[in-house]
């Protein structure tokens, strides 16, 4: 099946405790339809040091995040959308914002 979001997209979250924040995709899990979005779900991770020259401390990581509560962004309009598919006269198999209708490049 064809990714609706990929990696370098940008996202905004609709729905959840970061409903709103918008942010730079990082990586897509497509086996767990989930994806890292930079700022999103940040979570706080507290290590112990690991040897010399490794501090311990606490860490804020980007957790995942579920690919249904992510909506694109188109690029021209900069407003959240729809991403629908087209074939092109070559063959090629494209993204399509729905709220413009321009092919999405990535």
């Amino acid at each position: 099946m064809a990714a609706r979001i990929r990696k370098g997209d940008r996202v905004v979250v609709i729905t959840g405790a970061d409903k709103g924040k918008r942010g730079e995709v990082l990586r897509v899990i497509p086996k767990a339809d989930r994806a890292v979005v930079q700022g999103v779900r940040v979570a706080t991770h507290h290590t112990k040091p690991r040897g010399m020259g490794q501090p311990g401390g606490i860490e804020h990581v980007e957790a995942t995040i579920h690919l249904s509560n992510l909506m694109l962004i188109d690029p021209k309009s900069e407003k959240p959308t729809r991403v629908g598919f087209r074939v092109l006269e070559d063959g090629r198999k494209v993204r399509v914002a729905k709220v413009t209708g321009q092919v999405i490049e990535s």
